[in-house]
């Protein structure tokens, strides 16, 4: 089979990717795509668009190398996702939750500018608390949630979800959506895990920010557009809430590294942590992954059940 890979993440393990399917032959990275796709059988990258399946008639996979499938516009298609991102990106949130409820970028920045940012030295600010007061919400709870409370337990923190499902093992509790101001109004951390849909763009703003109250930290490793952008600007900059970690955004970059993330100035704030899109980029992620493709490509190669097609 001929097999089109347009996902650059995969590129450091291109010859194990080669050594698991030596039988196929894999295009990497083709500055012309749409010729690329007119002989290719298997699209292996983040996005789809109709443009693309116009070009591609022999197409009989579209296998994204990631969780996400909100690139993948046209349809026609069998598409399949692939996980192993969620123990990298539960170590971010915990690290996250540890940086922010111990307000530890803003003591990290004030003694770059020789100011002792501690309780000791400054009998106003608050003494921190550890983990185990920690009642953390979880919008979604799929493999990142569950991965992350795995790891929570140790710390002795208390949790509950609101899911698809509206149910999940070993919380507190767990509901469906419509339970979301009850699990703001129990939480004073949200971690936003949920699938980016019609139902959940823009699912919290200013009133859902408001219930989580000014102990709250927020962390964001699911979709930008989940979290209302203005509203959560407003909630940090006025402190509606305490703080929050972002490391997925509003807009990206078209080519090269280089795009303003978002239109309001989080980086100019000093209860926020912001990063590139990078809690789920580990080598340990992405061997596990090319193993998923591998098995698809193997799989469809022989007339075999497909692992993980996504219904869209």
């Amino acid at each position: 089979m001929r097999v089109v890979i347009t996902d650059a993440n995969l590129l450091p393990l291109r010859t194990e990717l080669e050594g698991l399917v030596p039988h196929d032959e894999l295009v990497w990275l083709p500055d012309e795509l749409l010729d690329a796709l007119k002989t290719a059988d298997v699209l292996v990258g983040p996005e789809f668009t109709q443009e693309m399946a116009d070009a591609a008639p022999r197409l009989r996979l579209v296998q994204v190398a990631g969780a996400g499938t909100d690139r993948v516009q046209a349809t026609g298609v069998p598409v399949a996702n692939t996980y192993h991102h969620e123990d990298s990106i539960a170590e971010y949130i915990v690290w996250a939750l540890i940086a922010l409820r111990r307000e530890l970028p803003q003591a990290d920045a004030a003694l770059r500018r020789n100011r002792w940012r501690s309780p000791v030295y400054d009998a106003a600010l608050p003494q921190p608390q550890t983990l185990s007061s920690a009642k953390v919400g979880f919008l979604g709870f799929g493999h990142i949630g569950q991965a992350t409370w795995r790891v929570l337990q140790a710390f002795g923190a208390q949790a509950q979800a609101v899911a698809a499902r509206g149910k999940a093992d070993g919380l507190s509790w767990a509901g469906d959506i419509t339970q979301l101001p009850r699990l703001l109004e129990e939480s004073n951390v949200l971690v936003v895990c949920a699938p980016l849909t019609e139902a959940t763009r823009g699912i919290i703003g200013a009133a859902e920010l408001s219930k989580l109250g000014a102990d709250g930290v927020l962390v964001n490793v699911a979709r930008g557009p989940l979290v209302q952008e203005q509203a959560l600007y407003d909630a940090l900059l006025n402190h509606t809430i305490r703080g929050a970690a972002l490391d997925v955004w509003y807009t990206y970059p078209s080519g090269g590294d280089q795009a303003q993330p978002a239109e309001a100035p989080f980086g100019e704030l000093d209860n926020v942590l912001v990063t590139p899109h990078l809690s789920g980029i580990t080598r340990q992620t992405y061997r596990g992954r090319i193993h998923d493709i591998a098995a698809n490509l193997t799989a469809l190669a022989e007339g075999n059940e497909l692992r993980n097609v996504v219904q869209l």
